[in-house]
């Protein structure tokens, strides 16, 4: 992966996600607050894994991974215990969201969203490819219930992750869960399963026997996924099987957003126990990698990996699950 002459080093970020200044200038919208204050009634212990508390290898030194990006060193960290959804947000819970707030996503608001070329008319992909990153269109409309712009809807995809989602509207969703995002240490606990300094939640291999663990890119990107694991988009957030915690698809399938500020040294010498993200920043953190994930360009589908985005970003790669406290 390195070293290789054909990449473009800007790719091995923007084929994980993209910012909105990446496409234009953004005035940043006005606040926007939840109409109805009324909560679902949800029983965490019931919904939610309980993950106990305990210490863990945080990062990598794996050569495979991107040094720059922060991912090492590793350092043993400690969390406190917490509960973790056992998977992603999906379309149905967010449209339950949706209907009793009347809430309305940034992507709604700001009346686009970045989407994949290969899922969008071939007019679309000309006119509104982004610079650098031709792979991603902007196209007008986009959000969560019209994943591929006018004329798409999620009907078939109620148990796949709800995309198009800032890290503003996942939070605002934590809000009326009465839950929270998880912080980059928590997530990074839940995905290693109980395993330590292992490559992927299920070990070393990506490929175990042959099989596919994860929804990531098969082919040569960004032109050809060969889908060979069943799904050139988004997957159902319980495909595949779960890690040792009981968790589904914590690398692949989409970018999870985490309640930290992004730095690439801040954890450097960041608290061991319970560690947060620096007070202030540009970019949340982002984990776990998406569908779009290729070894030749972005290779985070690790555990270990970490990308970011600006809070009011959305594209058609990018999810959330939620966490809770004791």
């Amino acid at each position: 992966m390195k070293g290789d002459s054909n990449v473009n080093p800007f790719a091995k970020s923007a084929c994980c996600s993209l910012s909105r200044g990446d496409a234009s200038h953004q005035v940043p919208l006005p606040s926007n607050d939840i109409s109805k204050t009324s909560e679902p009634n949800f029983d965490h212990k019931k919904t939610m894994v309980f993950l106990e508390g305990g210490s863990f290898l945080m990062g990598t030194d794996d050569p495979e991974g991107f040094a720059e990006d922060g991912e090492g060193p590793v350092r043993l960290v400690t969390v406190s215990s917490f509960y973790m959804d056992p998977c992603a947000v999906t379309n149905s819970d967010y449209k339950r969201f949706i209907d009793d707030t009347g809430y309305q996503s940034d992507a709604e608001r700001f009346g686009w969203s970045f989407v994949f070329h290969l899922f969008v008319p071939e007019t679309l992909q000309t006119q509104n490819a982004v610079y650098q990153a031709p792979w991603w269109i902007k196209v007008e409309g986009a959000c969560w219930k019209n994943p591929e712009g006018p004329g798409s809807d999620i009907q078939d995809r109620m148990d796949h992750p709800v995309v198009h989602v800032s890290w503003n509207d996942a939070s605002a969703y934590c809000r009326w869960a009465g839950k929270r995002l998880p912080s980059e240490a928590e997530w990074e606990y839940a995905a290693r399963g109980g395993l330590v300094q292992k490559r992927y939640p299920w070990g070393d291999l990506l490929k175990p026997n042959g099989e596919h663990q994860c929804n990531i890119w098969q082919g040569k990107f960004p032109s050809k996924n060969n889908a060979s694991d069943g799904y050139a988009g988004t997957a159902p957030v319980r495909s595949y099987q779960p890690n040792g915690y009981g968790l589904f698809n914590m690398v692949g399938n989409v970018w999870e957003w985490c309640s930290d500020w992004f730095s690439p040294t801040h954890h450097i010498n960041a608290a061991l126990t319970d560690p947060k993200g620096p007070a202030l920043g540009d970019s949340k953190v982002i984990r776990g990698g998406s569908y779009l994930c290729h070894k030749s360009y972005c290779n985070r589908y690790r555990v270990a990996a970490r990308s970011s985005n600006t809070p009011d970003s959305s594209t058609g790669n990018m999810g959330f699950r939620c966490a809770a406290d004791i």
